[in-house]
């Protein structure tokens, strides 16, 4: 197998050597041969010292993305071999789950691929050229190993653009069911997935333990559950056996079908879903007259929050919106209660995210215990030398006084 040798220049080829697999066009010294757009090729350092392999793209910033160290066919059978190990993990970690992601990235060693599990449908994006170029042996990986029903791309994401890609959706084996539209069961509650339109792959997964965590403390509660989307906290805090759960989220349609999740799992009885705007709704019902203090209302508040920023420049404007919502969040809280915040931004570490909460309960005047640490499911694995595996972080905080 011949290969194009893709040179870097001095000191650029540490952080690869230590496992993370981007390799940026302005680290390249040259090519020894030319390499067509989307090729495999092997990376040396400037020393000719292999070290590794992967997909060339010239028209990407992330010029290749190493997929190995040694010198590897890219074929079906190490697809196979890629995925059965990153089942293997699921197994270990999160086992019993039915819909998982299976396949998460740079998180299994497959940069620009993603898999997700939805009961017996598979949804695949592909965000790299070399991916693209693979998508027939990795279809056969994944018809091989999980024998789905069907299997769909979801190819309408950003990110393609940057490789040259254009967006796709189609069925690339089996049926879409009906509507485009198939169910998953999360810890135990049903969830509805739409296929074609529906956020990410259909369904966020990656607060899947979460959810239940959390949970655990709405017995008997009186719950608001923030950009609830599509209920994900919320059913599970009224599964658990909440006094009352409020859902609020800006989106009609994830409220719409918030509330179909709390039919299909007999959950009308004590939870309701509500359309506004989470900032609005939060500064109203902390609004206080003639100097009065806004009256508690809340014995567990759930914060979880869409990314507040894609990049490094609009952190301080995602601070100041963290630091508003969990200022009126703790005025809302009994004492005792418990506040369950999230942020998924990869921009804000979890130092960051912690340090604007204190600085939020220092101007409220509230004194809190934190009673939890949370991060993505294990389906969603962080690799410490890959800093960008790691987004979602967590805290449960409980008032004292």
């Amino acid at each position: 197998m011949s290969l194009s040798t893709v040179l870097l220049k001095p000191g650029e080829a540490d952080r690869v050597v230590a496992g993370h697999p981007w390799v940026y066009s302005s680290s390249i010294l040259r090519l020894s041969t030319p390499a067509s757009d989307g090729d495999v090729v092997q990376v040396k350092d400037h020393r000719q010292r292999l070290i590794g392999v992967g997909f060339y793209n010239s028209r990407s910033k992330i010029a290749v993305r190493v997929l190995d160290p040694d010198r590897i066919e890219v074929n079906q059978a190490f697809f196979e071999q890629r995925i059965q190990a990153a089942l293997n993990f699921r197994k270990r970690h999160q086992p019993g789950v039915s819909s998982f992601r299976v396949v998460n990235a740079e998180g299994d060693f497959l940069s620009g691929l993603i898999v997700d599990k939805y009961e017996d449908v598979l949804v695949v994006q592909t965000s790299s050229l070399g991916m693209e170029r693979h998508k027939s042996e990795i279809v056969g990986a994944l018809k091989k190993l999980l024998s789905p029903k069907a299997i769909v791309e979801r190819n309408d994401i950003a990110s393609r653009k940057f490789e040259g890609l254009e967006d796709s959706n189609e069925v690339l084996f089996g049926s879409l069911p009906e509507g485009g539209k198939t169910s998953a069961v999360l810890s135990g509650l049903k969830f509805e997935v739409d296929l074609k339109t529906g956020h990410k792959t259909g369904l966020y997964l990656d607060q899947q333990l979460n959810h239940a965590a959390v949970a655990r403390y709405a017995k008997g509660a009186d719950v608001l559950d923030t950009f609830t989307f599509l209920g994900g906290f919320a059913l599970h805090a009224a599964k658990a056996g909440a006094r009352h759960v409020i859902g609020l989220d800006q989106s009609a349609d994830a409220i719409a079908a918030a509330k179909r999740h709390a039919e299909v799992n007999g959950l009308t009885g004590n939870c309701s879903f509500e359309v506004g705007n989470v900032f609005d709704w939060l500064k109203a019902a902390t609004l206080s007259k003639e100097g009065a203090k806004p009256v508690p209302r809340f014995d567990l508040i759930i914060l979880d929050p869409p990314s507040f920023t894609r990049n490094r420049a609009s952190v301080p404007d995602a601070l100041r919106g963290y630091k508003e919502i969990h200022l009126r969040a703790l005025k809302l809280l009994k004492p005792g209660g418990i506040l369950a915040t999230f942020c998924c931004s990869h921009h804000v570490p979890g130092t960051l995210f912690l340090d604007t909460f204190m600085a939020a309960a220092f101007d409220a005047h509230k004194i809190v215990r934190q009673v939890a640490f949370y991060s993505q499911s294990p389906d969603h694995p962080i690799v410490p030398m890959i800093p960008e595996t790691e987004y979602l972080k967590g805290f449960a905080f409980e008032l004292v006084r």
